[in-house]
């Protein structure tokens, strides 16, 4: 984009080479083997990524959510689901101890954190309560100088490898009496890891179901004060839906580059599918999406750095980017043919994974219903 920095030009420039050099050659073998590229992973800590929006004092790079949504774009556009984790990461759980945490909080968890030393998710979902997230569950009490957790946490990214959870839980019973925790998992009894999900697509990210059995969190690992987490879960699930945009901006933009290779290599009836005006319509459609797509989304990521983007427009974002992104796979499947259905093009798996997108941080159904919530209040004002 024409408005971005020196800074964040470099930073796609090293997300790119690291992307094909670090996480494409792999992409496939992770996918269908349902493993986590770790060694990946811990190497986005030496380059400074894992802490992308962190305070420098704590190792982060204090950066926006354009430059979070750069290194979305650049990863998504090779390997989805390496990236829907290191969203869960430096997003969900990263982020929100950088946003809400204590000093104290801070100083103790977030240097592992960004150096990759630790990994993080975040529990939020829960069995029963996926769209309907302050509704959830999971219950802390006080006991002396611990909480008592038990509940359960559903879909969540990273859990089998998460060393630190940032997680959301009931203390009160209004619907909004939620309080945070920061949960160190290590050797914690009460916790565990009960069920391994196995997904259509971002098979390369694991996910799993998280259980607390009478599990004691010291008093010192909650964030802010009991009841006032609903407004600091609602933030974050703006910059969510914006960067998980990113990834399908990426998804989009590798789709068309493989189109435009595609039809000037093969070849039918005598001629390259270029040369057929229904393969010209297809591709220039697709890439005037993607650009649409761009503008849309690096323009709502500026206002959000400039604290000018509500959720409305965070929701208007997550709304339309994933569903372009899910139309343009699916063209370029159908452009490919056979080969495209197939797994020897890339094509099959990110359409796989971009459906992911449409459901994960508020399905399309909730950002419709917030997007009208919102302009129906304001017009009646």
């Amino acid at each position: 984009m024409w408005y971005f920095s020196e800074e964040e030009r470099q930073l796609a420039d090293v997300c790119r080479d690291f992307a094909n050099n670090e996480l494409a050659p792999l992409a496939e073998k992770h996918d269908h083997e349902e493993t986590f590229n770790m060694t990946a992973f811990k190497k986005m800590g030496e380059l400074g990524l894992l802490g992308i929006t962190a305070d420098p004092k704590f190792g982060g790079s204090g950066l926006g959510a354009t430059a979070a949504t750069i290194v979305m774009e650049e990863f998504g556009k090779v390997c989805a689901g390496s990236t829907l984790s290191y969203l869960a990461h430096s997003m969900l759980c990263v982020n929100n101890i950088s946003t809400n945490a204590s000093e104290e909080q801070k100083e103790k968890y977030l240097p592992k954190l960004i150096s990759g030393e630790h990994i993080g998710a975040m529990g939020m979902s829960e069995p029963g309560y996926g769209s309907d997230a302050v509704g959830m569950q999971c219950r802390a009490k006080a006991d002396g100088d611990f909480y008592t957790i038990n509940g359960n946490k559903m879909w969540i990214t990273n859990a089998q490898y998460a060393d630190v959870v940032y997680l959301y839980t009931r203390t009160g019973d209004n619907k909004k009496d939620l309080t945070t925790f920061i949960v160190d998992t290590k050797n914690l009894e009460g916790y565990s890891v009960s069920k391994e999900i196995h997904k259509m697509g971002m098979r390369s990210s694991p996910t799993g179901e998280l259980t607390f059995e009478n599990c004691k969190v010291p008093k010192e690992d909650r964030v802010g004060q009991e009841g006032d987490s609903v407004h600091h879960m609602m933030r974050n699930l703006e910059i969510e839906r914006l960067t998980i945009s990113g990834i399908s901006l990426g998804i989009a933009q590798a789709c068309v580059d493989q189109c435009i290779k595609y039809a000037n290599e093969r070849e039918q009836f005598g001629k390259t599918l270029g040369n057929f005006q229904l393969i010209q319509k297809m591709i220039a459609e697709m890439a005037t999406e993607v650009e649409m797509m761009r503008t849309f989304l690096y323009d709502s990521c500026k206002l959000w750095d400039e604290g000018k983007v509500d959720n409305t427009r965070a929701a208007m974002v997550k709304l339309q980017l994933p569903k372009m992104a899910t139309k343009i796979a699916l063209d370029a499947i159908q452009l490919h043919g056979g080969y495209g259905y197939s797994r020897e093009f890339p094509l099959e798996r990110m359409m796989r994974d971009n459906k992911l997108n449409e459901i994960g941080a508020g399905t399309n159904e909730v950002m419709i219903m917030i997007i009208a919530k919102n302009l129906l209040k304001e017009a009646s004002k």
